[in-house]
């Protein structure tokens, strides 16, 4: 990082790569704006103002008060600690071997449940619904034609398609009406809450496990968790032995 002065308070210079270290510190939701050019100089100016301010209360002599002494020792705790517990995790690992060992020891927690892929058509009666049917039995439009036209869902747009869904995702007569259907079978009226349906399925997939490669990352975050609080459990207790006056 360079070390440019990019401003000078009372002497002491604000270099490029302190503005850097600025940066990285302010809150995450707004690390975006840091690249903009004009919000970087208004960080600039805010820790321009910093060091001002900063230079302001050494002026008056508030590095002798009690609270900024009482301020400096609560830091100092904080940053010590932080710094020792960030020392004890990163020793901790987490191997290839174990993430698969996992992976084959826990099957169930794996599991991906049937899905199905299906299009469907909403309109307000079951007498409306039997109507577009036959006219899509009959060849005068097609089924996304048919949703385009009639039906009240959103997914009119996309030719009545809902993609795909698992249990638990569309109310009880209508997820049973679907995984129920065959393939390319067209099922229908089926009256929900909403209306009466047409549901024509388009894909379906059965329960099954999912790759290693799908959760592996899911696996590591688990098991590096589980490691860390692990360490740092046996890291208190060890220092309790060591510094807690009994």
């Amino acid at each position: 990082m360079s070390d440019k002065v990019l401003a000078k308070v009372a002497g002491r210079e604000i270099t490029e790569a302190e503005f850097h270290a600025y940066l990285q510190g302010i809150p995450r939701e707004q690390q975006a704006y840091a690249a903009n050019p004009q919000y970087r100089d208004q960080y600039l100016d805010q820790l321009i103002s910093l060091h001002m301010f900063a230079q302001f209360g050494e002026d008056e002599k508030l590095d002798e008060t009690e609270e900024y002494k009482t301020i400096l020792e609560s830091a100092k705790r904080d940053i010590l600690a932080q710094l020792a517990m960030r020392n004890t995790l990163k020793k901790v690992q987490v191997t290839e071997d174990e993430i698969k060992d996992y992976y084959e020891a826990n099957p169930k927690k794996f599991e991906k449940g049937a899905t199905v892929s299906a299009k469907h058509i909403l309109v307000e009666t079951e007498e409306a619904c039997k109507d577009v049917l036959a006219q899509i039995e009959s060849g005068a439009k097609t089924f996304e034609d048919a949703a385009k036209e009639y039906s009240t869902c959103p997914s009119k747009e996309r030719g009545g398609d809902l993609g795909e869904f698992g249990r638990g995702q569309m109310v009880k007569e209508f997820e049973d009406a679907a995984f129920a259907a065959e393939i390319g079978q067209i099922v229908g009226p089926v009256k929900t809450q909403f209306g009466a349906h047409l549901i024509k399925v388009e894909k379906k997939q059965d329960s099954s496990k999912a790759a290693f490669d799908e959760v592996r990352a899911q696996i590591y975050q688990q098991l590096m968790a589980e490691k860390q609080n692990d360490a740092y459990t046996a890291k208190v207790d060890e220092l309790k032995e060591k510094y807690l006056e009994k």
